[in-house]
């Protein structure tokens, strides 16, 4: 039978900074499409939620203490290739643009994208997704 019902998304926001944690907690947890279901602070603990959550999508920072996000990225796309990851970062350096080019990520997103933009990229991302080969 078919259902005109949209995937609920799983989102997992992964920033060491407390307050984007909490900017994009409040902005994900108004829509009816997306489940947030953890908030981490490091690349370490991104990988350890991704494990026990199984998020659609991540909303990862690149530069994180204790593990980055470009380190966490191929950690966690190698354990589950149908996650996709939005990196999210307020870097402008030249440097980035490579970076990118050799991250295991799916989209990038500049910190002072405007947030219905960055709500826009998520659900393009998870409805991108997979479904038959994922976990």
């Amino acid at each position: 039978m078919l259902s005109c019902e949209q995937k609920v998304l799983r989102v997992l926001v992964v920033d060491d900074h407390e307050l984007t944690r909490f900017s994009l907690k409040l902005a994900l947890q108004s829509q009816a499409d997306i489940e947030l279901v953890g908030l981490a602070s490091n690349g370490r603990e991104a990988v350890e939620m991704a494990n026990r959550y199984s998020p659609d999508v991540i909303i990862l920072d690149l530069q994180m203490p204790v593990m980055d996000g470009l380190t966490a990225s191929s950690e966690i796309k190698t354990l589950y290739p149908n996650t996709r990851i939005l990196a999210y970062s307020s870097l402008e350096d030249p440097q980035t643009e490579v970076m990118l080019q050799t991250a295991k990520v799916d989209a990038f997103c500049k910190k002072d994208t405007a947030m219905k933009d960055l709500i826009a990229m998520v659900n393009k991302l998870g409805n991108h997704t997979d479904d038959g080969a994922s976990r």
